[in-house]
């Protein structure tokens, strides 16, 4: 499916966008890329893809600031369910047609898109946190397993948590790191990640570092306000028609 020349630079493209739309927002490359790739693949297909350019953009976010080990302290209960959830909701993923997939995936960019156009504002007392946390961890590992997107609920719920910028920045990039690893380990659990897909997934992190790197230059030029508003609505778009492409 790879192998072909128009496949390689569709793909390459595909993860320089992703690149760019994260270095100008701080985050959206699995979002982005698989909802690209998800118009000419299955789903499962794009979620093994996207195994390293993931894990290597989002470590360096992680490990970029110094509340490593007390976000860890306060918010392991929602990493570990995250796990769980992933590794589940990937069996699923295997499981499932590529129509049926690839209209989850749909409705997961909708969903999230639709949320953040209309950002409203959430706050989450200290007093429901405890016993939140571990259910938003598993509800976001399932839809992480079904879909590959690896946004909701868990963004607006550590947005909602009064995090300081670079905690939010780091809670975010800790979040996604284990959702990439439990999703290649689900995948490969279920026979859908091969390790000969590792090359092309080592041949994308060169034009998604790129496109982190240009994204980053575009991003004082241009208003990221403006940007993101844009991406979410093609993002809807892409997502609607994912879905309605089984009725097509």
């Amino acid at each position: 499916m790879y192998e072909s020349l128009s496949s390689l630079v569709l793909i390459s493209v595909t993860f320089l966008v992703a690149g760019m739309v994260k270095g100008i927002t701080g985050m959206g490359l699995p979002t982005v890329a698989m909802s690209l790739l998800g118009l000419v693949m299955s789903p499962a297909s794009a979620a093994a893809l996207l195994v390293l350019p993931s894990f290597i953009t989002n470590i360096w976010q992680c490990l970029a600031g110094p509340s490593m080990w007390a976000l860890l302290r306060r918010l392991w209960p929602m990493m570990l369910t995250i796990v769980l959830g992933t590794l589940w909701g990937s069996s699923l993923l295997a499981k499932t047609s590529p129509q049926l997939s690839g209209m989850a995936l749909g409705i997961a960019l909708l969903v999230y898109a639709g949320y953040a156009l209309i950002a409203p504002t959430l706050r989450v007392s200290p007093r429901f946190e405890p016993w939140l946390t571990p259910w938003i961890g598993l509800t976001t590992g399932i839809v992480t397993g079904i879909t590959g997107v690896f946004v909701m609920p868990a963004v607006p719920y550590l947005q909602a948590l009064n995090l300081d910028k670079d905690e939010l920045v780091q809670a975010l990039g800790l979040s996604f790191t284990l959702s990439t690893i439990a999703l290649a380990s689900g995948l490969f659990m279920h026979d859908v990640f091969k390790l000969h897909q590792l090359g092309m997934s080592t041949l994308v992190i060169a034009p998604a570092l790129l496109g982190m790197w240009l994204g980053q230059k575009i991003r004082v030029c241009i208003s990221p306000r403006r940007f993101k508003q844009c991406l979410l609505l093609f993002l809807a778009a892409l997502g609607l028609q994912l879905i309605i492409r089984p009725f097509m």
